[in-house]
């Protein structure tokens, strides 16, 4: 039997940030689909109606939300003394090992890719676009919170993104591509799904268990 030991993946802080973004971006997938395409209601008093308002209203709650954590988090990748550095996420420019990751996951090798970073290269890789599409679902939210409020920070906010809601087409283009990033939400979630029970199976390492434990189950070396 090889020799297994246990080892510590994941800090509570970086679990913490994980599954409020998982909750965060599941209540802002079905709020915002909502109000993309609302329910209407024809009968009943006008004050027991305001479905879109509340709707809004929990949307732009947890829309505020995610861009905290997103801020939480890239704090620890900056300042964190444990293992979530924001150098984690260069783990893909070792070409040599992502060709190696590239052809395991493909079946086309059994040897496995390195450990040298907290995240593989194709996971960090997968990370970045993730980025990406966090600061411009959060910068297309912003505009359409600032079109919306005209007071206090929302309408500051409009003003100084003025230029980006213009470079993007007015209020309907950013509407789209808001619309757009929340299916590649949906594409990253699922690719992020099979990947981990996918990587469970092979490595048999504990990996969808490590985001509540912390810990995984690796072979000494």
């Amino acid at each position: 039997m090889p020799d297994i030991k246990m080892k510590k993946e994941w800090w509570l802080s970086i679990r913490l940030i994980h599954w409020s973004v998982v909750i965060s971006v599941f209540t802002l997938l079905i709020s915002g689909f909502y109000i993309a395409t609302p329910i209407t209601f024809g009968s009943g008093a006008t004050p027991d109606k305001f479905y879109m308002g509340n709707i809004r209203s929990i949307h732009t709650f947890f829309g505020a939300f995610l861009t905290f954590l997103m801020l939480w988090r890239a704090y620890l990748g900056l300042f964190a003394k444990f293992h979530a550095r924001w150098t984690d996420l260069l783990a893909w420019t070792d070409l040599d090992n992502l060709i190696t990751q590239i052809r395991f996951y493909l079946l086309l090798s059994e040897k496995k890719p390195s450990h040298r970073y907290q995240y593989g290269p194709l996971q960090a890789l997968a990370y970045n676009g993730l980025i990406f599409l966090q600061i411009m679902i959060i910068l297309t939210g912003l505009i359409m919170v600032g079109a919306n409020i005209h007071a206090g920070l929302s309408l500051w906010l409009g003003n100084f993104l003025k230029p980006v809601e213009i470079a993007m087409g007015g209020l309907a283009g950013v509407r789209m591509i808001h619309h757009i990033i929340a299916w590649g939400f949906i594409l990253f979630i699922m690719v992020h799904v099979y990947m981990a029970v996918w990587i469970d199976i092979v490595y048999k390492e504990g990996t969808i268990s490590s985001m509540i434990s912390g810990r995984v189950f690796r072979k000494a070396e």
